[in-house]
C-alpha cells in the first residue's frame, strides 16, 4: 500500500514550514493559467465573505498533492494554480503592509507573519536575509514568465503586463488596496484569517507515480494531467552535455508550437491525441498485433527509448499539421513540401468521421507519415492513393460494422492495416477478412437484412451520408452540422396520411427509404412538414439527394415510395461496397 501522510493545516503553518526547501512545480505541469476575474476573483470574494460572516469554522481552500523529490523539495502534482495564487496573494498583502506609513507594531507584526511564509528566515537574526530564497519555483518548460512570478516574489513589483502572474499580483494588490480603504479596522484582522484560519489540505506521497495515482482520483479544479505532460519532462530532462540549454531551448520551442496548432483544432485534437496516433505507426514497424496499451506504459516501457527518438517531435509535429490541415483546411508546409487534402478525399473523411469510433484515424495517420517521409514523395500522387486508401477503408469498416456492429469488432485489422501499410505501402487487413466481406455483398437476403438492423441506430448516419456522397449530382461538401430528415414527418397528423394507417406509416417510419441528409437550418424549416409542403424547402439545398426530392411529381410520399427509394440506397451503397473491396 502507498505511504501517504495527510495532515491539516494553515496556510501559515504549511508556507512557513518550508525553511531551507520550497514547492516545485515540476516541467510538465501547465503554465500557471488562474484568471484575475475568474479563479482569483473567486477566491477573493469566498475569503472576505467567509471573514465577514463572523463563521467561527475555518475556510477550506482544498488538497495539494506533492511528494519529496529526494532533494528536501516537495513536487506539486495538484494544486499547482491554487498555491500560486497564494503566494501572490500574500506577496500582495505585503506589499500593501510596506506602504503603510508611519510604521506601527501591527503592520511590523504582520509582516513577521508574513515573512517566513515567502522567504527563509535568518536561524538567529530571525530575520530575512536575503529574498532570492522563496518558498516556491516553477519549472514549466513551456512557460516564458517563469522568472516573472520569481522577481515579483522577491522584489513586489512587476512591469510585465502580458505575465499571467503580473495580471493576478495586481488585482490582489487592488483588492487588499480597496479593502484598506473600506474596512481600515479590519484588514490586519483579514491578513490573520488567511494566515490562521484558511486550510489546506496537503496529501505527501512517498513517491512521484503515487503522487499522480492520487492525483487522477482527485475531483481538481483544475484541468487533469495529460500523459503528454509527463513526456515533455521526460523529454526535457533527457537532454545532457555541453549544448543541453540550446536543446532545451530549442525543444521548449518546438513543443509550444505543437501546443498552439492543436489549440487551433478548437478542442478536435490534443496532444495526446497525436501521441496515440503516433503509437500505431511505432507498432506496425515491429509487427505489433497486440492489444493498445495506456500512452504512458507504451512510451515509457522499460528498455524502449521511445520518448528519445530523434525523429519523434519532426513525425508528431507532422501529424499535428495534418489533422490540423484536416479539421480546419489551414495547409502546412513541411520543411518545403507542400501536399493537398482535396474535397474529394474530404467526402470519404466526412464520412469516417461519422464511424462509431475512432480506430480509423490510425491506419489514416500511419498512411499519411508513410508517404510524408518517403523520398520520393510527391504531392500529386499522394492525393490520388490518399483518395484511393480512404474509400477503401471506409468500404471495409462500414461492412464490417454492418455485420459485427460492435466498436471492438475491427481492432485487429485495424493493427494489420498499419502494418500492411508500413511493410507493403498498401491497405490490406487481416487474413481473410476482407474475403469474407465480399462473401457477406454476395448474399442479397443476408446483406439486406443486416443493413435494415442499422437504420435507427447512431451508426445509420453514417450510411445516409455516405449514400448522399454517392449521389451523381453530388459535387460539393456537405455541411458538418447536417442532420437527417425523415421525409415523411415522424409527428403524426391525420392529413400526413393519404390512403395508409398510422399503424401503417410507423413500419416505414425509420427506414433508410425514409430518411435523407439535411441542412440544419433548412431541417427546422420544414419540421414535421407534410411532404407536398416541404419540397419548396428541399429546392433550397445544396444535397443533390433533397434536389432530387423537390422535383418528385407527386404531392404524397406513401409506403410505395419509401420501398422504391430504399432499394435504390441499399443497392448503392453495396455497389460501392464492391468496387472498393473486390
Amino acid at each position: 500500500m502507498a505511504d501517504l501522510q495527510i495532515s491539516k493545516e494553515s496556510i501559515g503553518s504549511l508556507f512557513s514550514s518550508m525553511q531551507g526547501k520550497k514547492f516545485i512545480i515540476p516541467e510538465y505541469q501547465r503554465e500557471y493559467s488562474w484568471k484575475a476575474l475568474e479563479q482569483c476573483d473567486t477566491l477573493w470574494e469566498d475569503i472576505t465573505d467567509h471573514f465577514a460572516s463572523k463563521n467561527s469554522v475555518d475556510y477550506f481552500l482544498g488538497t495539494v498533492v506533492y511528494y519529496n523529490n529526494g532533494k528536501g523539495d516537495l513536487e506539486i502534482i495538484d494544486g499547482q494554480q491554487r498555491i500560486t495564487s497564494l503566494f501572490l496573494l500574500l506577496r500582495a498583502f505585503y506589499h500593501k503592509l510596506e506602504g503603510i506609513t508611519p510604521k506601527n507594531k501591527f503592520t511590523e507584526g504582520l509582516k513577521n507573519k508574513i515573512e517566513p511564509c515567502i522567504w527563509d528566515i535568518h536561524e538567529i537574526s530571525n530575520e530575512v536575509d536575503d529574498r532570492t530564497k522563496i518558498h516556491i519555483e516553477s519549472k514549466v518548460v513551456t512557460a516564458n514568465d517563469n522568472i516573472v512570478f520569481k522577481a515579483i516574489l522577491e522584489n513586489g513589483i512587476t512591469d510585465n503586463k502580458a505575465s499571467n502572474y503580473s495580471k493576478n499580483y495586481k488585482f490582489f494588490q487592488d483588492k487588499c488596496d480597496l479593502y484598506a480603504s473600506k474596512n481600515p479596522d479590519n484588514f490586519n484582522e483579514l491578513c490573520v484569517m488567511i494566515l490562521k484560519r484558511c486550510i489546506i489540505l496537503p496529501i505527501k506521497c512517498d513517491s512521484e507515480d503515487t503522487a499522480l495515482d492520487i492525483f487522477s482520483t482527485l475531483n481538481d479544479r483544475g484541468l487533469p494531467l495529460a500523459d503528454s505532460d509527463i513526456f515533455k519532462a521526460k523529454i526535457y530532462s533527457s537532454f545532457t552535455g555541453k549544448d543541453v540549454e540550446t536543446k532545451r531551448k530549442e525543444f521548449t520551442d518546438d513543443w509550444k508550437i505543437l501546443t498552439e496548432i492543436c489549440d487551433d483544432t478548437n478542442d478536435k485534437l490534443s496532444i495526446n491525441d497525436v501521441f496515440r496516433y503516433y503509437t500505431h505507426a511505432l507498432r506496425a514497424k515491429d509487427d505489433d498485433k497486440s492489444k493498445e496499451v495506456a500512452l504512458r506504459k507504451f512510451y515509457l516501457q522499460s528498455g524502449k527509448n521511445r520518448l528519445g527518438d530523434e525523429n519523434l517531435i519532426s513525425n508528431l509535429m507532422k501529424l499535428a499539421n495534418f489533422w490540423r490541415y484536416i479539421y480546419i483546411e489551414k495547409s502546412p508546409n513541411e520543411n518545403g513540401v507542400s501536399y493537398v487534402i482535396s474535397d474529394e478525399s474530404r467526402k470519404w473523411l466526412h464520412c469516417l468521421s461519422c464511424y462509431p469510433n475512432e480506430f480509423w484515424k490510425y491506419p489514416t495517420s500511419v498512411f499519411f507519415l508513410e508517404k510524408i517521409n518517403s523520398e520520393a514523395f510527391d504531392s500529386e500522387a499522394f492525393n490520388a492513393d490518399f483518395q484511393k486508401m480512404l474509400k477503401k477503408l471506409l468500404a471495409f469498416l462500414l461492412m464490417k460494422f454492418i455485420d459485427k456492429p460492435t466498436v471492438n469488432a475491427i481492432k485487429d485489422d485495424i493493427y494489420q492495416s498499419c502494418i500492411s501499410l508500413v511493410k507493403n505501402n498498401e491497405l490490406t487487413f487481416r487474413d481473410g477478412s476482407t474475403a469474407d466481406v465480399i462473401k457477406q455483398l454476395e448474399n442479397p437476403t443476408l446483406i439486406d437484412q443486416q443493413m435494415s438492423e442499422q437504420s435507427t441506430s447512431k451508426f445509420s448516419k453514417a450510411l445516409i451520408l455516405l449514400s448522399a456522397y454517392l449521389h451523381e449530382k453530388q459535387t460539393g461538401l456537405i455541411d458538418d452540422k447536417f442532420e437527417i430528415e425523415h421525409i415523411f414527418p415522424r409527428k403524426w397528423q391525420v392529413s400526413n396520411y393519404n390512403g395508409w394507417s398510422e399503424e401503417e406509416a410507423q413500419l416505414y417510419l425509420e427506414r433508410f427509404g425514409n430518411k435523407i441528409a439535411f441542412e440544419k437550418k433548412l431541417n427546422i424549416q420544414a419540421g414535421n412538414g407534410y411532404f407536398g409542403k416541404k419540397k419548396n424547402i428541399y429546392k433550397g439545398s445544396k444535397i443533390a439527394c433533397a434536389q432530387d426530392l423537390s422535383q418528385h411529381s407527386k404531392d404524397d410520399w406513401v409506403k410505395e415510395d419509401i420501398e422504391a427509394r430504399e432499394e435504390e440506397f441499399k443497392s448503392g451503397l453495396i455497389d460501392f461496397f464492391k468496387s472498393q473491396l473486390a
